[in-house]
């Protein structure tokens, strides 16, 4: 809830900035009227997993939780104009991510805490409609929405882990997002931070009998991602 309220203040701010009465002369004032353009993004991303456990597993795990960790995002951006308020984006995305799932398990009438650490390498594919409010002296703010496919090139799902008992996540993975950002207009380009939330729909455990996995009736994929755009 404090992500959701900061990230609303924030919004109503930037709103209430663009909508001073002032001008200014005016950077790129053609720039919208291109029906196809291009850029770049750089951002870090924070992931973790929704977790729905087995309630009535019969293996001595008492708590397990999922902790979220920093990544790195690089995209290509290619954004269609749709009209004088609608874009659609592709974004090809490369990402670097990992988790934690954090288990405390009983053993001979003694409590033992083990990290489980998950790290993956995504190729992700994004489309999004972006909504975009109207321009004020060099700045806009926007909303988008949308899904994108996730292909995770560290997946261990088909690896033997020769007893080690790993958790394995499946490498595809579906998700829909939803966020919004500030363009401003500078000389030369169009910079623009943005913040997007991205909510799981596939169930991602890969039950091998462990009982790291055992216990797990769902696990999704939850996070969020803040990013600058150069386009």
């Amino acid at each position: 809830m404090n992500k959701i309220l900061t990230i609303t203040i924030l919004f109503i701010f930037c709103q209430n900035a663009f909508g001073q009465r002032y001008n200014v002369p005016l950077n790129l004032p053609n720039y919208d009227r291109k029906p196809l353009h291009f850029g770049f993004l750089i951002g870090l991303n924070t992931l973790d997993f929704k977790i729905t456990p087995i309630t009535n597993t019969e293996d001595n795990l008492f708590v397990m939780k999922s902790q979220n960790q920093k990544g790195f995002n690089l995209g290509v951006i290619s954004n269609k104009r749709l009209g004088n308020n609608f874009d659609l984006r592709f974004i090809p995305t490369l990402s670097l991510a990992e988790r934690r799932i954090l288990y405390t398990i009983k053993n001979d009438e003694t409590l033992i805490s083990e990290n489980k650490k998950i790290e993956s390498t995504f190729i992700e594919f994004p489309v999004s409609i972006k909504y975009k409010s109207l321009r004020y002296n060099n700045g806009k703010a926007y909303v988008l929405t949308g899904f994108k496919y996730s292909l995770d090139l560290a997946s261990q799902r088909n690896i033997d882990d020769e007893g080690l008992e790993i958790v394995k996540i499946k490498k595809d993975d579906f998700l829909c997002e939803i966020g919004f950002g500030l363009d401003l207009y500078l000389p030369y380009f169009k910079l623009s931070p943005e913040l997007k939330a991205n909510f799981g729909l596939t169930n991602l455990i890969v039950n091998d009998g462990n009982i790291y996995s055992n216990s797990i009736k769902e696990m999704k994929t939850r996070g969020f991602t803040i990013s600058l755009t150069f386009e």
